[in-house]
């Protein structure tokens, strides 16, 4: 006979205790599980909250059992038998005073036959089926009817394989009653803005302990409603520490780095400075907007202290140009300024810009601009790492390669990151540590072409300085947004056609490179080919990041110079690529994009004179119908082409977590608390957390370490 797979209940039966977490070597599966989870210290497996509850603390008579309920059955068996057709299975009859019930299961062993035997007085939980034989149960979980009834409900927590709730249960126990969880808020400070309701009705406070004990093992008269929609004083409680240990660390980050050394870095004494050189050599003036960001960011470098600010705009507002007359600033000091792309084009953009401004003005002090990535031939790289070193490179652009090891800055003041949510904590800490030899710190300037909306801001970004440019520059034409079927494909292609006829150009964006067996989407090598046959008198081009580098910047120079009338690409040039000719965009398979990706590819066009127009062609599939999410961002693009409205439904859509794309910035994301609904209690934090941190500062740091443990290293980058 095969052996068949345990049942629920058996593996529940057969756990191993737990293992004390706090020992660092994880041997078997569940110890690795756990450590998977990031269960390591016993605070961890305190906070670490059951998803939903199961009520065990009741039976329920068989007779009064409704279909489709979860309910706990008890009664004896009357008939137990192993059935080999249609499949096999395990058929037992559990009776009570008032009916009977079958349990049915496909999964068991030869035990389970045993102690479900006629005569046995056993205990199922599980859902209520109707069946032509009357009412079962698939696969309930069975327990013998001696155990006693729990006092509390019993939780179900998130899991890995591995990792049985069992298992899990009894190690959360094991550390609930092991932690240490001392009162962390002082009675000094202000109290949270809701009313912490105690078990015997009256206001009294709810500790952390009583919280956590209360949430891992809810009485079960509780309104389960209120443990769903985390509005019980017990929640209220957790969110309000949360917010507060974020707040915390986030201001002692800011307050550790007003401690550090950073160059001052000021304009020449000698007149013209580079900056007001560049000013008057730009064929545009500035907005009212980026004059405003560019005196913030002035006023930062001018300090002793690294500055550490956020700079966001939306697609088009002129963000590199307030890098450029940054790094001028800085250059004028007579330090080096480095800025750093996620993606070689973008690289590319930025570095061709920078030259056309800066090479004329550097070319009369005898410096110039760097140029770092990872395709470059050996001789070039060796030659722009020297000039890097001894100095003569007063600006250097590339991509990761910036940060490698063998690149040593004579002096670096000042670095740029572009998208900076694209680079990881580690790659961002890198570009700082290059100014330890000087025993200082760059100042740190980011950019973001995403903008924050302002209740993740004040949470997420309470150690950095945002600066928002929040105008367009005058020229920039409007973009109509359309969404049509793909059914229509054949049209648009006519239409393209049309287009291109008129001596415009247009981008075709595909979400895959080449065909995928596991998704049926468009591809770019396909969708070329097609363009191509259909268009025979029009070069048709193809651009993906896994062609080699010279081939992308070939393309790239064909596109952009005219001679290419339609680029089929990947999103490769989701960012910085700035062709004012190309009036049309294409984006096939919209419904599998983000939102903030379709609005970064609508801004590669209308950069021109010419009306513009972005095409969203989707897909229904075989359901013949978008899905709930996708339909809300094709319909937020259609609506609307402000990036900050954008910014804000995204948040919407996709909560903070996935918005801020946790894991590659390395955020400490929030667990518990929602910003739409908390901000009372995000307020309070806010007001707090300094006041603690000048009164209280050993209660400020147990209170940090307690939640957010080594988590707060991401906010040093």
């Amino acid at each position: 006979m095969p052996k068949a797979r345990r049942s629920t209940a058996d593996a529940a039966h057969t756990a191993e205790p737990p293992p004390r977490p706090r020992k660092a070597a994880a041997t078997s599966p569940a110890q690795q599980a756990l450590h998977k989870l990031g269960l390591v210290r016993d605070i961890d497996l305190a906070l670490h909250l059951p998803l939903r509850y199961e009520d065990e603390t009741r039976i329920t008579a068989i007779a009064s059992a409704r279909e489709g309920e979860a309910v706990q059955i008890e009664g004896t068996v009357t008939a137990s038998q192993v059935q080999l057709h249609p499949r096999r299975q395990l058929l037992v009859t559990l009776q009570d005073a008032s009916g009977s019930c079958e349990l049915r299961f496909f999964s068991f062993y030869p035990s389970h036959h045993k102690t479900m035997g006629v005569g046995a007085r056993l205990r199922a939980r599980g859902e209520v089926r109707g069946g032509f034989w009357g009412r079962q149960m698939l696969h309930p979980v069975v327990r013998s009817a001696d155990v006693e009834l729990p006092a509390a409900l019993t939780p179900v927590y998130p899991t890995v394989a591995q990792l049985p709730q069992a298992y899990l249960r009894r190690a959360i126990a094991t550390a609930l009653a092991r932690v240490q969880l001392p009162e962390t808020l002082a009675p000094g400070l202000p109290p949270p803005p809701m009313a912490f309701h105690g078990r015997n009705g009256h206001q009294s406070a709810w500790t952390l302990r009583d919280a956590l004990l209360f949430l891992h093992r809810p009485a079960p008269d509780v309104a389960l409603a209120t443990l769903e929609d985390h509005s019980h004083p017990a929640w209220q409680r957790l969110k309000a520490e949360e917010l507060l240990a974020q707040q915390l660390s986030q201001h002692a980050a800011r307050r550790e780095r007003a401690q550090l050394a950073a160059p001052v870095l000021r304009p020449a004494a000698q007149a013209p400075a580079l900056h007001e050189q560049l000013l008057a050599a730009l064929p545009f003036a500035l907005t009212a907007a980026q004059r405003r960001v560019c005196q913030e960011i002035a006023g930062d470098l001018a300090l002793s202290r690294p500055m550490h600010r956020l700079l966001q705009g939306d697609v088009g507002s002129g963000k590199t140009v307030v890098a450029a007359l940054a790094a001028c600033i800085c250059i004028d000091a007579g330090w080096q300024c480095a800025l750093m792309a996620p993606t070689e084009i973008l690289a590319e953009q930025h570095f061709s810009k920078l030259i056309g401004w800066l090479r004329p003005l550097l070319g009369e002090r005898g410096q110039g601009v760097a140029w770092l990535a990872g395709g470059q031939k050996k001789r070039e790289r060796a030659s722009m790492l020297e000039a890097i070193a001894d100095g003569t490179a007063a600006l250097v652009v590339g991509t990761h390669a910036v940060i490698q090891e063998q690149v040593q800055f004579a002096r670096l003041g000042l670095a740029v990151i572009d998208e900076q949510h694209r680079f990881g904590v580690a790659q961002r800490l890198a570009l700082r540590k290059k100014l330890d030899h000087l025993g200082q710190e760059p100042h740190m300037l980011m950019m973001s072409a995403t903008p924050i909306p302002r209740t993740l801001a004040m949470s997420y970004y309470a150690d950095l300085d945002v600066s928002t440019i929040d105008e367009l520059p005058p020229g920039r034409t409007p973009v109509v947004t359309r969404l049509i079927a793909d059914s229509r494909k054949d049209e648009l292609i006519e239409r393209l056609a049309t287009q291109v006829a008129a001596g415009r150009q247009a981008y075709w964006v595909c979400p895959l490179i080449e065909e995928s067996e596991a998704l049926d989407l468009s591809n770019a090598t396909a969708t070329h080919a097609e363009l191509s046959e259909a268009l025979p008198d029009m070069r048709v081009g193809l651009l993906h990041s896994r062609m080699p580098a010279a081939e992308k910047r070939t393309v790239m120079e064909e596109f952009k110079s005219g001679r290419m009338h339609v680029l089929v690409s990947t999103t490769v040039i989701e960012v910085g690529v700035d062709v004012p000719n190309a009036s049309l965009m294409v984006i096939e398979h919209a419904e599998r994009f983000g939102l903030s990706q379709l609005h970064q590819l609508r801004g590669r066009v209308g950069r021109g004179a010419a009306a513009s127009a972005c095409v969203l062609l989707y897909s229904t599939g075989d359901s013949g119908r978008l899905g709930e999410t996708a339909r809300e961002r094709l319909k937020a693009m259609q609506e609307t082409n402000d990036g900050f409205e954008i910014a804000r439904r995204d948040l919407d859509i996709r909560g903070p977590g996935e918005f801020l794309g946790a894991r590659q910035s390395g955020d400490a994301l929030l667990r518990f608390a929602d910003l739409a609904g908390d901000t009372g209690l995000l307020d309070w934090a806010r007001e707090v957390a300094p006041l603690m941190l000048e009164q209280y500062p050993e209660l400020a740091a147990q209170h940090i370490e307690r939640w957010m443990g080594s988590k707060s290293d991401y906010l040093k980058a």
